[in-house]
């Protein structure tokens, strides 16, 4: 009896051990996406993407905000797919992802980004542009669409505390994304927040469909597969249809990647989608060990280190004006942190004292 009392407190101490791992991992997860949104958004304000925007060089207006937004997303996403072939070809994975690519968890892959990729990105983009940052609190529901999802397809635990804890971190997201509520909203405001509502279920849909898929496969290998498929999709399918759409022209939209590929705005595209490798790969392994809940929650936090990695590094470094952080974004930080406590421990237990 007593030995299987011993066997079961080390189960226990050996599933509490994985689950603080992937809590850590899950939190590395969101400071990558920190720190790729921010070099993202230097690459965005330098070389002809500065006279892009700036009216420089003109283009229709449509063009500036969908097919530029799908140009950085698409370009962005290549290079760091291409980051993650170099990575699986020095660990030795690259016959490993090819193989996996005609697999069941492969193809469940790459729906997740197909999903997760252009779907939810280019509605982010058109919700943006249609009700303006009112939107951002609202794609931040995706970790409780992922936590719901996570319980509906594979019966991952959702407890009250653990609701409690979900609602707390999409509390701080909404005080850290509210800044802006009404300064830029645009004419089309309920719609645009429908269209949000789609990119918070890819979202949620990606983190926890992946999330489930890294417990099949190698999380590198996933990542590799989510970064190609998420990249080439949206570089072959949405920008030549944005083009179109603007009156650029599909020959046009793909010259425009050209002369963004070639201009010298692009080695911070080369450090934005290294990033990414990341903040996408430990977001999938991150929700593979604590599950999906737990693990888009700890995440979720990009909604701070994306502003404050974007101040240190646009705005300190490189002297891009206009990103200073208002309180209520530290103030949205500490709130969060608790919440992603109250998820990963009950409080209770540490008024309790502990057994010998």
């Amino acid at each position: 009896m007593s030995q299987e009392k011993n066997a079961l407190q080390a189960k226990a101490k050996l599933q509490s051990s994985f689950m603080k791992k992937g809590i850590t991992v899950a939190i590395l997860s969101g400071m990558c996406y920190g720190m790729y949104s921010a070099f993202l958004y230097v690459g965005t304000s330098n070389g002809i993407w500065a006279d892009w925007y700036s009216g420089a060089i003109v283009l229709p207006a449509a063009a500036v905000v969908y097919l530029l937004g799908s140009m950085g997303s698409a370009i962005n996403d290549t290079i760091s797919g291409i980051w993650c072939m170099i990575i699986a070809a020095i660990k030795g994975k690259l016959g490993d992802y090819f193989r996996t690519l005609g697999t069941k968890p492969g193809r469940i892959m790459i729906l997740a980004a197909l999903v997760g990729g252009p779907v939810a990105s280019t509605a982010y983009v058109v919700a943006f542009k249609m009700a303006g940052s009112i939107i951002i609190p609202i794609t931040a529901l995706c970790p409780a669409i992922g936590a719901i999802l996570g319980r509906i397809l594979y019966k991952q635990p959702l407890n009250g505390r653990m609701i409690l804890g979900i609602i707390i971190c999409i509390s701080s997201s909404i005080l850290i994304g509210s800044q802006g509520l009404g300064a830029d909203g645009g004419k089309n405001i309920i719609l645009g927040c429908l269209i949000a509502l789609i990119a918070a279920f890819g979202w949620g849909f990606e983190g926890c469909v992946a999330g489930h898929g890294t417990m099949l496969i190698d999380f590198e290998i996933g990542i590799t597969i989510r970064q190609l498929t998420s990249g080439l999709s949206n570089l072959i399918i949405l920008v030549p249809i944005f083009g179109l759409i603007t009156g650029v022209g599909a020959g046009g939209a793909f010259g425009l990647v050209g002369d963004a590929i070639a201009s010298k705005a692009i080695i911070f595209f080369v450090i934005s989608g290294f990033f990414a490798v990341y903040a996408y790969s430990l977001w999938y392994k991150g929700n593979s060990m604590c599950g999906a809940a737990l693990g888009m929650a700890c995440n979720g936090m990009y909604s701070f280190w994306g502003p404050l990695f974007t101040w240190l590094v646009a705005g300190l470094y490189f002297e891009i004006p206009g990103l200073n952080l208002a309180a209520r974004s530290w103030i949205g930080a500490v709130t969060m942190a608790i919440g992603i406590f109250i998820i990963a421990v009950n409080p209770i237990y540490l008024f309790k004292k502990k057994e010998a």
